[in-house]
């Protein structure tokens, strides 16, 4: 694994923007843009062989939680009302079809990959990772290869689900633009396997009070729905109790019981389950420990928001709003350093395999919003 300096290609804003990619860049003149082109990662096949059986491996064991926690009734160390118990057990049982996730790995090439955190309910970075850097690899480096069948396998995997019509849906609150591309995007797969589709906002959908079901902006049934909105913040939402009550007719993508591998007590149950695996690192629920260096995470914190970490030289936390819901405090576990640069490889499993590569990048201790996507090669 290394990290190799290269030349943007001339143009190269245009070039992402034609390709779905408007936030490439910050406002500030001064910021390093989100895409990153000038400088990328390679590795070889060996490495991406080792990180497609260490994905391929602890989605299995996450699969393992959500049938221990649901035959256990653990819910309570997730901090799920107990109402959703029993329609998180339904929706597991009736194996709900999900789509994508993405692990979040400390990784330097030598060591073994260290899970950060799962991804499981409405990861994004998805353009960039499956197409954006692909068509940069194209351009630039033709003989080259890319750890990428994102593309494909979801393709393949809509096709799996026998849906005629899906309806797609994000948040309009997200003003970015970063929700909707990912929404996009995921209507465009969907097409090509085959399926009509239809976006709208979350906040379009209906619901009909004389037929007991959801409805688009148009007033037609939503029999089926991919939704890049939190099962969190869905079930707090006051058509929360309406939507899980309509999971066994049309069970929404990802499913109810992704709500176990979204939420971050995941790590500690992962630990407690798999004591010393090499791919994960020491996490609970009750407090660090005997832990002298831990980080902090709220158990539905996103974008590194909220997370303090705790080291014998210091304290540093990032501000957020995430917390209230309570805790995981996971090994602290040093980010790789690469010229003053740390990354954070997100590995994409679609399906139940691993399917491709996406890489942030940050000068400090914590990935967030700000920080860069680079592209990566297989030498």
């Amino acid at each position: 694994m290394q990290r190799i300096q290269g030349r943007a290609r001339p143009g190269w804003q245009h070039i992402v923007e034609s390709q779905g990619l408007a936030f490439h860049t910050d406002l500030s003149a001064t910021a390093r843009p989100y895409w990153d082109e000038s400088v990328h990662y390679t590795f070889s096949l060996a490495e991406v062989e080792d990180l497609e059986d260490v994905v391929e491996e602890l989605h299995a064991m996450c699969m393992d939680v959500v049938d221990h926690v649901i035959r256990h009734n653990r819910f309570d160390e997730f901090g799920i009302p107990d109402w959703l118990h029993k329609p998180i057990a339904a929706s597991w049982k009736r194996r709900d079809p999900h789509v994508y996730g993405r692990f979040d790995f400390c990784y330097d090439g030598r060591a073994h990959p260290k899970l950060l955190e799962y991804n499981a309910d409405t990861p994004t970075s998805l353009v960039e990772s499956a197409a954006i850097q692909w068509h940069w690899m194209t351009d630039t480096h033709s003989q080259a290869d890319q750890w990428n069948s994102i593309h494909e396998r979801l393709v393949d995997q809509w096709r799996r689900t026998g849906r005629t019509l899906l309806h797609l849906a994000y948040t309009g609150e997200e003003t970015s633009g970063e929700d909707a591309l990912n929404t996009a995007y995921m209507a465009e797969t969907a097409t090509l396997a085959g399926i009509d589709t239809h976006m709208l906002t979350v906040e379009q959908i209906g619901f009909d009070t004389g037929q007991l079901r959801f409805v688009d902006n148009e007033r037609r049934p939503i029999d089926a729905l991919f939704k890049l909105y939190p099962w969190e913040w869905a079930v707090a939402d006051e058509f929360g109790p309406a939507a899980v009550e309509a999971q066994p007719d049309t069970p929404w993508v990802e499913p109810l019981w992704k709500m176990l591998l979204s939420n971050k007590a995941l790590l500690a149950l992962l630990w407690e389950l798999f004591p010393g695996h090499l791919n994960l690192l020491p996490a609970y629920l009750d407090g660090p420990r005997d832990m002298q260096s831990y980080v902090a995470k709220p158990l539905l914190g996103r974008e590194g928001a909220s997370i303090k970490i705790v080291t014998p030289a210091g304290t540093t936390h990032q501000s957020g709003d995430y917390g209230a819901e309570g805790h995981v405090y996971q090994e602290f576990w040093p980010l790789p350093d690469f010229d003053g640069h740390h990354p954070v490889l997100g590995a994409w499993v679609v399906g139940h395999q691993p399917a491709g590569l996406g890489i942030r990048e940050t000068r400090g201790l914590i990935t967030d919003n700000t920080s860069s996507f680079v592209p990566h090669l297989i030498t």
